[in-house]
């Protein structure tokens, strides 16, 4: 079982990975560069992701800044990061372009609270099926023969152990992303 257990071990891992990029979408009162990871612009034929015409760096907690490489993709970065409905209103200054964070409101923050459960509740399902699928490993092993009860008995404890696990350190990390998102 060693194997499939770190097959199931690896794949709630995916899962936390998963969740983590998720909330780092997740705009709080920080400017923070991932904030942009979801831009593509469209550039020299097709679709790009804005770290690949662009630098994005936070010079300060409440503006990010673009600099785009290129002088004739600035238009491109700007329409583009307009368009991807974060609510960032971009000011072009040549190939810089500064990105004011503005305030959140408690309305806007309650539903950023909501948005990061919704990731979470996603997230707890995931490990469940790799719960599911490692529980269904065993049954089956033992229906085969290939383990004994007191194995399945022992190893279905060590998979719901990984499985309870799992599921707190997600709690914790969307209890650290609510207080973040709720701090004035």
């Amino acid at each position: 079982m060693s194997g499939d257990y770190n097959d199931l071990t690896r794949r709630m891992d995916g899962a936390i990975a998963a969740f983590k990029h998720d909330l780092a979408s997740l705009r709080t009162g920080r400017a923070s560069s991932n904030l942009l990871d979801a831009v593509n612009v469209q550039a020299y034929g097709s679709a790009m992701p804005i770290n690949q015409v662009a630098t994005v760096s936070v010079p300060e907690p409440r503006m990010i800044s673009v600099s785009v490489w290129d002088k004739s993709m600035v238009g491109a970065v700007d329409r583009a990061i307009r368009e991807a409905n974060l609510g960032f209103n971009p000011i072009v200054d040549g190939t810089n372009l500064r990105i004011p964070l503005p305030e959140l409101n408690e309305q806007r923050r309650k539903e950023l609270v909501k948005i990061s459960h919704g990731y979470a509740e996603n997230a707890r399902v995931a490990v469940r099926h790799v719960r599911r699928d490692g529980m269904d490993y065993l049954k089956k092993a033992e229906k085969d023969g290939d383990i004994g009860e007191d194995d399945h008995r022992k190893e279905s404890d060590r998979v719901q152990k990984l499985t309870d696990e799992t599921i707190n350190m997600i709690d914790r990390m969307l209890t650290e992303k609510e207080t973040e998102i709720m701090q004035v």
